[in-house]
């Protein structure tokens, strides 16, 4: 299958897919619950199929940071509201600091969209 969206929005959808994946690996409490599962195998397969749409332009570690960084940063933000899960202080600049690894990363002259 190959659709023809750009790299770009191929990277976004991995992030999306990534994420849906991990929320539904918490919920699927150490693999005990099929549904929350079965969701978690689905998008993590499509997530990594979209990321690879996205190595057509842009290299694969600045791919890797993004999809990773934004993933972190954005499954930390759902722990925190559905799950109750609050991070301390280190942890926050943690998070804060790979938030600005992915600024930096997108301000490389190495990024193609």
């Amino acid at each position: 299958m190959n659709l023809a969206i750009g790299s770009s929005a191929a990277l976004g959808i991995a992030i999306v897919l990534e994420v849906t994946g991990t929320t539904a690996l918490q919920l699927s409490q150490q693999f005990t619950k099929l549904a929350p599962s079965l969701v978690m195998g689905v998008c993590y397969i499509g997530s990594l199929y979209f990321m690879s749409l996205a190595l057509r332009t842009i290299p694969i570690g600045i791919t890797y940071a993004i999809w990773s960084g934004l993933g972190i940063v954005l499954i930390t933000a759902i722990g925190y509201v559905k799950f109750r899960q609050a991070l301390d202080t280190p942890a926050l600049i943690g998070v804060g600091l790979i938030v600005a690894g992915v600024v930096v990363a997108n301000l490389s002259k190495s990024v193609v969209h």
